[in-house]
């Protein structure tokens, strides 16, 4: 028995027909054709939920470095290393590296197939190439794909989050009232879809005594240098001690802020890796290729073994 009823209120079972129970079958039926439909033609909302994630989510090959240098064209990472905490910090931070990634809103997520501006972006433990925090380096001056990036030129960083018909741009721009950091109430980072001033970035030589020196230089892969925004001079930076959440679990605000230590030096908040693919590993990147081993590790195994013989 369900809860249909006459008027007198006594219950019946749905096979009975009541009131307007003609129309109430056609109801039915259209509502079956229209869920048909749309789902013929992947127009469900759980359809296109999926095909964003899994853009979002899928494997990505970045570039390979053959100079060892950044090229415009590139699709690379931006990596935040290990983050060796301050003594004079006393908030807990996480630890580990974390890379940068494009993290639309929840409604977003369950409702659009496609990404939505302005999209937010965050820092993830996840260093492997996916769609989410893989980012193309394009000219915003007129230079020609594949030419070297150089220290003090300007840049741009493109995310297509997994799609290829789709590219969002990073940008910044001064804090105000109603724009900043939901957690740190700094500068915000945002992905935008039109190219302007705001999008622009410069790589800055790590060292500041040798920054003047490199300048022009082109900017090596898989090194530590500072990423700048051009309109702010402020720098792009991870925080680690302001976590957000969002559709993916636990991530970590970025931001841009340039944080100064006590010989006004960029602290490795504002580190950042560019890395690319390993050349001899299509799977994997430069950042996770082992290291050689140095002289004295060479020289302790080679006594190991001649004390083992």
């Amino acid at each position: 028995m369900n809860g249909r009823a006459s008027l007198s209120g006594k219950p019946y079972s749905a096979g009975v027909r009541l009131a307007n129970w003609n129309e109430d079958t056609y109801l039915e039926e259209d509502l079956l054709k229209d869920f048909l439909y749309k789902r013929e033609k992947g127009e469900l909302l759980i359809q296109k939920s999926k095909r964003l994630k899994n853009n979002l989510l899928k494997q990505m090959q970045l570039s390979v470095s053959k100079d060892g240098f950044v090229h415009f064209g590139d699709t690379v990472m931006l990596l935040s290393p290990e983050n060796n905490k301050s003594p004079m910090e006393n908030y807990p931070a996480v630890h580990g590296n974390l890379t940068l990634a494009v993290t639309p809103d929840d409604i977003t997520v369950h409702m659009s197939e496609s990404l939505k501006v302005p999209c937010g972006v965050s820092a993830v433990k996840t260093v492997n190439p996916v769609g989410r925090n893989a980012f193309r380096i394009l000219s915003v001056e007129g230079n020609s794909m594949g030419e070297p990036i150089r220290f003090g030129q300007n840049f741009g960083l493109g995310a297509t989050g997994g799609f290829t018909d789709q590219m969002l741009y990073l940008a910044s721009d001064h804090k105000s009232f109603m724009r900043f950091a939901k957690k740190s109430y700094l500068q915000q980072v945002f992905l935008t879809d039109e190219l302007s001033y705001l999008t622009c970035w410069q790589a800055t030589f790590l060292d500041p005594q040798l920054r003047l020196e490199y300048e022009g230089f082109p900017v090596p892969a898989n090194t530590k240098v500072l990423i700048t925004h051009c309109h702010t001079n402020r720098g792009l930076a991870v925080p680690r001690n302001y976590w957000i959440r969002s559709y993916f679990g636990k991530e970590y605000e970025v931001i841009c802020h340039t944080y100064l230590d006590s010989h006004k030096a960029e602290e490795d908040k504002n580190y950042w890796i560019i890395v690319t693919a390993n050349p001899s590993d299509d799977g994997n990147t430069m950042f996770d290729r082992p290291k050689p081993p140095s002289e004295e590790t060479r020289e302790r195994e080679k006594n190991e073994l001649y004390a083992g013989t």
